[in-house]
């Protein structure tokens, strides 16, 4: 019988009794150490935070990181940080979800909500897929074009293939896709440390950058791209994607168990996200010591970008470091939003299918019309395109926010490890900041 006409069910404060871990195929395959020093324990939990921060650092965050420091310099650095707290908070919350109840966000929408709203929900989710897919094939096809003259129309089709490199890699062992997904964030993190050297950037100003200002908020044009940023960070499909691979690891039924797996996995969050801070803040600090401390004010295209560094920097090397940064972004963020859709279509959909083939199908929903949107606007729409993609992100974001923050603040679905009351107070902030600024920036972007 099905699941939606058991209402009078109530176990644990869930409708059903927890089902199939998301991920099948790698749920709760990574050994936890039940013994020994803490730090070895905590190794065992790292991996899951840097797939997550990926979505932070998309080619969406680079157009939008590039357009406010090349027109206001370093003033949007602060919109960046209480971006990343948001992210931090809500990413917390998503391990909390996942270790407390063992159910991912997709999951516990189907369990908590009537079928038609949970649906619904799968619906919009996958909709932010797609919009996230864009950005990243588009990022991923002008990092080919800018190191190899790949055309764009090509490129798009290459980074079908890397959901065959999944495949493998999960055929390895889940660690190898993290093992992947930290390399390449060591290249990205590598390629901007020389970039911000060669740029050498005010220091003094960027620091100042840091603090709070006014101007944001006084300034129509600095506020829309700072909202653009906002949209850009907090990403709704990583909501679903760290509730489902922090169950990849073995930690565990018990309380004492769930509240050392708790507190092992918000560090790896948190430490990650704070690694795509960095990112984020680079690219952002390039482009206001290349482009803004030049003149060039008005640049927004990624491709564009990368043919002023050469000649504002004097340096050859430069564009070739940014677009090895790009294509090891646009990389990771497809591997990243392949997971997140399979873990959507499971998680909603409860559909059984072998692995290998869910992953080719939520690739496919994703990826084809990502190909025909991108080839059809071509290189030069293709910053309009990112702006779009954020908006669409936007409106999705608040369905996956909220009930997330629900979930995790009752104390009947969580039990012992329900959010302390500060931590939902927060939470419930910034869901309705995010609201607020996310209607503001639809509203912007219609009257644009």
């Amino acid at each position: 019988m099905d699941s939606y006409t058991r209402p009078s069910e109530d176990i644990n404060g869930w409708r059903t009794a927890r089902g199939e871990g998301s991920l099948s195929d790698v749920h709760r395959s990574i050994a936890v150490r039940s013994t020994g020093p803490n730090w070895r324990k905590a190794v065992a939990f790292i991996g899951p935070g840097y797939l997550v921060a990926v979505g932070y650092m998309d080619p969406g965050n680079w157009a939008t990181s590039i357009a406010g420091g090349s027109r206001f310099g370093y003033t949007l650095l602060f919109v960046a940080l209480v971006s990343n707290i948001m992210a931090i908070v809500l990413q917390s919350l998503c391990a909390r979800l996942a270790i407390a109840s063992g159910r991912d966000l997709a999951q516990a929408c189907r369990d908590a909500f009537p079928r038609p709203v949970a649906y619904f929900l799968w619906l919009l989710a996958e909709i932010a897929i797609i919009a996230t897919d864009i950005a990243e094939v588009i990022g991923t096809a002008i990092g080919l074009n800018l190191l190899f003259g790949i055309p764009l129309e090509l490129g798009v089709v290459i980074t079908a293939l890397d959901v065959f490199l999944i495949l493998y890699l999960q055929k390895l062992g889940f660690r190898w896709v993290e093992a992947l997904i930290i390399t390449l964030l060591g290249v990205i993190a590598v390629s901007f440390a020389i970039q911000v050297a060669l740029a050498d950037p005010d220091w003094g100003a960027v620091i100042v950058g840091f603090a709070p200002t006014t101007e944001i908020v006084t300034n129509p044009e600095m506020l829309y791209l700072a909202l653009g940023i906002l949209g850009a960070t907090v990403m709704p499909h990583n909501l679903y994607l760290h509730s489902g691979i922090v169950q990849t690891r073995a930690y565990g039924e018990t309380l004492p168990e769930k509240r050392q797996a708790l507190r092992y996995a918000t560090w790896d969050s948190t430490i990650a996200l704070m690694f795509a801070l960095l990112i984020n803040a680079s690219i952002l600090i390039l482009a206001a010591a290349t482009f803004y401390a030049s003149g060039r004010t008005d640049v927004i295209e990624i491709s564009e970008a990368h043919s002023l560094l050469a000649p504002l920097l004097g340096i050859a090397v430069a564009p070739t470091l940014f677009g090895i940064a790009l294509l090891a972004c646009g990389i990771n963020s497809t591997v990243t939003a392949t997971l997140a859709g399979q873990i959507v279509m499971e998680g909603f959909l409860h559909i059984k299918l072998p692995p290998w083939l869910r992953r080719l199908i939520t690739r496919g929903i994703a990826i084809v019309p990502a190909a025909a949107v991108t080839i059809w606007f071509g290189e030069t729409g293709t910053a309009k395109l990112l702006i779009l993609t954020q908006v669409v992100l936007s409106l999705q974001l608040s369905f996956a926010v909220f009930p997330l923050v629900m979930f995790t603040a009752s104390r009947k679905k969580m039990g012992a490890l329900v959010a302390p009351r500060w931590l939902i107070a927060l939470a419930m902030l910034i869901a309705a900041l995010i609201a607020v600024l996310n209607i503001k920036l639809l509203y912007e972007f219609v009257l644009a």
